[in-house]
């Protein structure tokens, strides 16, 4: 036997561990086959999460994978001290027991966070289970390191019980305090008591020099700082993945303690399996088979939607689709499956619960259609059941559903009742440490100062859907290299971050996946419970469930079926009201002009699929008119076939600026709806069928082979396909050039089911915007109330579509947003900051109950205030909802405490049981409650409790107080620009939003919008402008801004190209062209010159001249001062120069 095959570690904490260690599974197992070890224990803190993943990397790597636990023992002495125990599994049963042990400490053994088994379970049962003792941490340990023998004597042999032959003393040397000790009087328990011993190696990290990485990571996780010399050091630098020449040397004097590594690796044997599918079991009557069920549940769902379509004379069609569809479906045995998502469906239909229409390739099933599972006819739209089941493949089906966002979950509770909730669990996701994130946590335990991480961190570009790495960012961001290259703090942070960049961070629950098995879900896996809740999730994720064979069902929520459904509930309430038949959104026209118009004008904010930039980019080109053309946008609108000049072919042919060609005949049928470009998956699987006598489960197949790329696959697929074309007559050289054609389109084709079904939502979205537009728009409000930026996002949209937003009121406005009318919103108290939905309950159950309230006091008597508190009061007056039960916001703010004060005396007044002599209650009435006569609030005051609040300006703009000013500088607003040639125009706003990209040289521009409340521009900033400006470019700062304006492609609006950026000192300072300060003989004394000359004086220096301009009774003159007192004129000075000598008095003329 080699050196290296001595010896096994089987104590290996990885990063799935979550709080001490850094060891990521591939680097592990790759550690382990470079010191040719034969096998390697998994043993996470209390879990298993990256079982799945080690099992199998460690067997692609020829290593034996053993699969275990490093557990927390309850201590009953003191709950907050647990010990540890290691846990690993011989065979299946273990396994399972393993499973079950977990998941009862997740769910009943929590204690300061950490799930913990109590000793009592271990009586249960432990067959098929080794364990090790835990060292120094284990309770046998603690007892001998307390010199208390007996106790330790007692406590090995109950685990000499429950582990008959299968308990080991666990030994360790990795240089903590009193280890050794511990060894010696472990190794004379195991002596006296018979039992063997085993070495160990606590693993945090794989090598040496990552010590001081682990240790960031620790702190990380603590909230410690790294030089903290109070932070506890519970690891040391020896706890790295040693060789077994380094174990059998470091355990040279107990030579059994490394034996017995490789006689328990021998023992453990337990396997996970692969390949096979578990299917829950769907309930049927008895007497019927599971087949008989689905086959007589689609045919009576297609019969009852054929009755419904008068159009449709030939059913032959359907009914054969539907024969074939589910002979496979039976065939490969997934008839439950079909049930099962039918049954939800069906469930969540009849209980107001809004379902999409269908989502991926499942559209593409008549069996899914007539089952109700979806909503679109697959025949009309030419949607391939191959695509989605293939009958030459065998592999799981997967509907992903959309649900509304707010009930979704009320659809898995249903499913948990129905078939058990030990078998129904949502499934586990886990957190990782982003670039963003890990550089600020390491920045912090370096001890970095905040604001120093702060600009480096916001250094690294954001790209909404990508995952930029620290790697990526030092490559994109010029400012970020150069610091990394100059600065040797940031290169030590950076590369710190870099080695834990990427590493699971922490637990949560997946937004979809929820699994249901046949069985208890601990016969497959653990169940994780996060401390404080009560939700159990898999400790599995969505990719190692699949693996194992489970079944998981993707329960989406879809917030744009949250929209339509407020919106079709309003207008239908509304319709009701004038005796009108209610609306059915999956009955509107799909023709319908007033719809297409909206689309084409890109007025597409709020509609689903339609509303990005880029997307308003591609309909101004396209200018759809057709359903056909809404599901070509959503296929379209991606980077490979923007990018492959596939767009625009379709653009060019569809109006006629390019022929439409088909490179044979047969091929017409299939690209006439696309002008010839092969643009969906589908296309590619039914040409090869028309083309090449591909079977549909064939050319699904290819177009498989396709996306992979593997040229063997695609030799030998080639030669199918020119094969089969000569066999229908077409030439071998027009065959391979089709090939070849299909080869290139297929790696950017899109799934034309999901394509379909999800623009009918877009579409849907569509006509309710231009057909109820203010409905619409409440509805889209309401969706989005916790989310700010959004709200103020859709608040410029209603502003855009003449619809007026009112400022919130606490006597008429609900929790949502409701409309009023064609063109009014009432606002949502929901979207008021720092309320919450139990005190905005609170108050409307008090208005419902008692009618208006008439003024702050007759309010804060009528509320709970446990429900109710100050804070939330404060919150409703800043953001104006008292407007109209006060004269200001000042004054009911005043009121506030004595109106809280004196509905507190009332409140225990009647507690105390005053009323009158009858015994009745009478209502208690403070001896004074009037409002305080105090000046309101500025409007700057005003203002910014209104973005505090809301997040926007309702009553006003910041830009108003500088209109005059601005008017001067500029001479026109926003909504007056005009496209300009060859001459610059200078315009002002508040930054609203900020982009920034990267351009192809590798700098940074952005594109900024500026909001002047006449209206919204679009700013382009070009990298050299960019990075003299980056600093005055934020958000709510005020520019003035100088460049050319031209027409906005993308909007038909207007855009601007800054060539200079101001802030409003520079802009003073480059446009003022004097400062004129009127004095009145009276003022002319009294030290008057004396202050001038003081704040002149501390004034930076510049180029604007100040003119005096001086009167008496008799004459005036307007004096210049010397260039000595030239200035900048500052907002700080002329604050200043007005508190001297008036308002009104001082001017500064730009002309």
């Amino acid at each position: 036997m080699s050196s290296s095959q001595r010896f096994v570690h089987l104590r290996v904490h990885s990063e799935y561990s979550l709080s001490d260690s850094i060891v990521r599974l591939d680097a592990l197992v790759n550690r382990v086959h470079e010191l040719g070890m034969p096998a390697v224990a998994l043993t996470d803190l209390a879990n298993v999460f990256g079982a799945v993943k080690f099992f199998r990397q460690a067997v692609g790597r020829g290593i034996k994978p053993i699969i275990g636990a490093d557990v927390w023992l309850l201590n009953p002495t003191d709950v907050n001290k647990p010990h540890r125990l290691l846990l690993l599994c011989q065979g299946t049963d273990g396994y399972r027991r393993l499973c079950r042990l977990l998941t009862r400490a997740h769910q009943e053994g929590q204690h300061t966070g950490r799930p913990c088994i109590d000793r009592a379970w271990l009586a249960d049962g432990t067959d098929d289970l080794l364990a090790l003792s835990g060292a120094q941490d284990g309770d046998i340990g603690q007892a001998l390191l307390g010199d208390n023998t007996a106790q330790a004597d007692r406590l090995a042999t109950e685990y000499q019980a429950w582990f008959p032959g299968r308990f080991y003393i666990e030994l360790q040397r990795t240089g903590h305090p009193h280890q050794e000790g511990c060894v010696h009087a472990s190794v004379a328990l195991a002596t006296r008591l018979g039992l063997p011993v085993v070495a160990t190696q606590p693993v945090m990290f794989l090598r040496p020099d990552e010590y001081e990485a682990h240790e960031i990571r620790v702190c990380i996780q603590d909230g410690r700082v790294l030089n903290d010399p109070r932070r506890p050091r519970h690891f040391t630098p020896q706890q790295y993945l040693r060789s077994a020449d380094e174990m059998a040397e470091l355990f040279a004097d107990i030579p059994e303690a490394i034996a017995n590594t490789l006689a328990i690796a021998q023992r453990c044997n337990f396997r996970l399996e692969f390949g096979r599918y578990f299917l829950p079991d769907f309930p049927v009557p008895e007497g019927m088979g599971i087949d008989d069920v689905l086959r007589a549940e689609a045919a009576a769902g297609l019969n009852t939607w054929l009755d419904r379509q008068p159009g449709i004379q030939d059913r032959t069609a359907y009914s054969q689709r539907l024969e074939t569809e589910l002979d496979v479906i039976i065939r490969m045995g997934f008839s439950g499956y079909f049930l099962i998502v039918a049954d939800f469906i069906r469930w969540a239909k009849k209980n107001d619960v809004p379902v999409g229409p269908g989502r991926g390739s499942g559209a593409g099933s008549l069996v899914a259609f007539c089952l109700g599972i979806t909503e679109l006819d697959p025949i009309r739209y030419e949607l391939l059941f191959e695509r989605f089941l293939n009958p030459e493949r065998v592999s799981l089906p997967d509907f992903d559903i959309d649900f509304c966002m707010e009930r979704r979950d009320r659809v898995i509770d249903y499913v948990k009742s129905r078939y058990g909730a030990d078998r129904v669990a949502q499934i586990i996701t886990h957190g990782t440490m982003a670039a963003r994130a890990v550089l600020r946590d390491v920045g912090r335990v370096m001890d970095h100062p905040y604001g120093y991480v702060d600009k480096l961190a916001k250094l690294i570009p954001h790209a909404p859907g990508q995952d930029i790495s620290l790697d990526d960012a030092l490559e994109q961001e010029p400012l970020l290299r150069e610091r990394y290259e100059k600065e040797e703090d940031v290169r030590d942070l950076i590369d710190a971050a870099r080695v834990l960049e990427g590493l699971a961070r922490s637990a949560g629950k997946h937004a979809a996946g929820v699994v249901i098995a046949p069985g208890p879900l601990t016969d497959y896996m653990p169940l994780y419970t996060e401390p404080g809740s009560t939700t159990a999730v898999t400790q599995f994720d969505m990719q190692d469930i699949e693996a194992i064979g489970l079944v998981k069902f993707d329960f989406l929520g879809l917030r744009n079926l949250t929209v339509i459904d407020k919106a079709i509930k309003r207008i239908n309430a509304e319709r009701a009201t004038r005796q009108e038949s209610p609306i059915r959104i999956d009955e509107i026209p799909l023709d319908d002009v007033q719809t297409y118009a909206q689309i084409k004008s890109a007025r597409t904010t709020a509609l689903f699929q339609l509303e990005s930039r880029g997307m308003k980019d591609l309909i101004q080109r396209l200018k759809p008119d057709r359903f056909e053309e809404i599901i070509a946008l959503v296929a379209l609108f991606r980077p490979g076939p923007l990018q492959s000049g596939m767009v625009d072919d379709y653009i060019n042919r569809k109006h006629g600026r390019t022929a439409v060609k088909y490179m044979h005949p047969s091929l017409e049928p299939i690209l006439r709806p696309t002008y010839g470009v092969i643009l969906y998956q589908e296309q590619v699987m039914q040409i090869a069928r028309v083309l090449s006598n591909y079977t549909l489960g064939s050319a699904d197949l290819l177009r498989r082979a396709m996306g992979k790329k593997k040229p063997e696959e695609m030799a030998q697929q080639r030669a199918v396909f020119v094969d089969g074309a000569k066999l229908n007559g077409v030439a071998e050289s027009l065959a391979t050039h089709i090939f070849d054609m299909i080869e290139k389109f297929a790696g950017y084709g899109f799934n034309r089911s999901h394509s379909a079904a999800y623009a009918m939502i877009a579409y849907q979205t569509a006509w309710l915007k231009a057909h109820y537009p203010a409905p619409f728009m409440a509805a889209v409000l309401s969706a989005d109330m916790e989310k700010t930026d959004k709200v103020v996002t859709m608040a410029a949209e209603c502003r855009d579509m003449h619809i007026q937003l009112l400022p919130p009121d606490i006597n008429r406005c609900d929790y949502e947003f409701v409309p009023v009318g064609a063109d009014t919103i009432l606002y949502g108290l929901g979207a008021i900051k720092g309320l919450g939905r139990s005190a905005i309950d609170a108050v409307l159950e008090a208005r419902a109950a008692g009618g208006p309230f008439q003024d702050v006091f007759d309010l804060c008597r009528r509320l709970d205030p446990r429900r109710v508190n100050r804070r939330v009061m404060e919150s409703l007056i800043r953001a104006g909802a008292l407007d109209e039960i006060g004269p200001h916001r000042a004054s009911v703010m005043a009121a506030l405490i004595p109106a809280l004060a004196s509905a507190e005396r009332a409140t225990r007044d009647q507690s105390a049981g005053q009323g009158s002599l009858f015994g009745e209650h009478q209502p208690v009435v403070a001896a004074v409650e009037s409002y305080p006569e105090i000046e309101p609030w500025s409007e700057d005051q005003r203002l910014e409790g209104e973005k505090d609040t809301l997040g926007l300006y309702l009553t006003g703009h910041p830009i108003a107080r500088y209109a005059e000013e601005l008017a001067a500088i500029t001479g026109t607003n926003i909504a007056e620009l005009r496209p300009t040639q060859d001459r610059n125009v200078v315009v002002a706003g508040l930054v609203v939003a900020i982009r920034t990209m990267q351009t192809r040289r590798g700098d940074r521009m952005a594109f900024v919008t500026l909001d002047d409340r006449s209206g919204r521009l679009e700013l382009a900033v070009f990298a050299d402008i960019y990075q003299r400006s980056r600093e005055q470019i934020a958000k709510d700062n005020l520019l003035v801004v100088e460049g050319q304006v031209s027409v906005d492609e993308y909007t038909g609006g207007f855009k601007m190209s800054a060539d200079r950026i101001y802030t409003i000192d520079q802009a003073r300072a480059a446009f003022g062209k004097r400062i004129v300060i009127e004095v009145s003989q009276a003022q002319a004394g009294n030290g008057f010159v004396g202050q001038l000359k003081s704040i002149l004086a501390g004034g930076s220096r510049g180029r604007c001249p100040v003119w005096l301009r001086y009167r008496n009774g008799d004459a005036a003159a307007d004096i210049e001062l010397g260039d000595a007192w030239r200035i900048e004129p500052t907002r700080t000075v002329m604050d200043s120069l007005a508190e001297l000598a008036g308002d009104r008095n001082v001017q500064l003329d730009y002309h």
